[in-house]
């Protein structure tokens, strides 16, 4: 899943950038997607229609998941830097999360990485 509050053009344009194969990614969620509030804007995981006890959102700010801000974690911005690797560094979390799933452990492990 890509869960981002631009609008629905933007973010076709950034799954054409991630997964130009269209092999990864197998949905996007928009703006239109989101709840929106006093103007702005924030992704509301219950959407996805997920067990919250097995989701994770990685993003540059917590703004985005007010209402579950225990499912989040915190990942610096992406400036466009192609040399950029942070993603590459949560694989071991995001394991060890997976592996916490699956013996039982639920929410509450958001955290932040920098």
């Amino acid at each position: 899943f890509i869960y981002t509050t631009a609008k629905k053009d933007y973010a076709k344009k950034l799954l054409e950038v991630l997964d130009p194969k269209k092999k990864l990614i197998r949905h996007c969620l928009s703006q239109s997607d989101c709840v929106c509030s006093q103007g702005c804007y924030w992704k509301d995981l219950t959407r996805l229609g997920r067990d919250l006890a097995k989701t994770v959102a990685l993003d540059h700010t917590m703004q985005g998941f007010p209402a579950q801000a225990a499912n989040w974690i915190s990942v610096p911005p992406w400036s466009g830097d192609p040399e950029d690797e942070e993603l590459l560094r949560l694989i071991p979390l995001l394991g060890q999360l997976g592996q916490a799933v699956g013996h039982g452990v639920g929410t509450g492990w958001g955290q932040e990485l920098w």
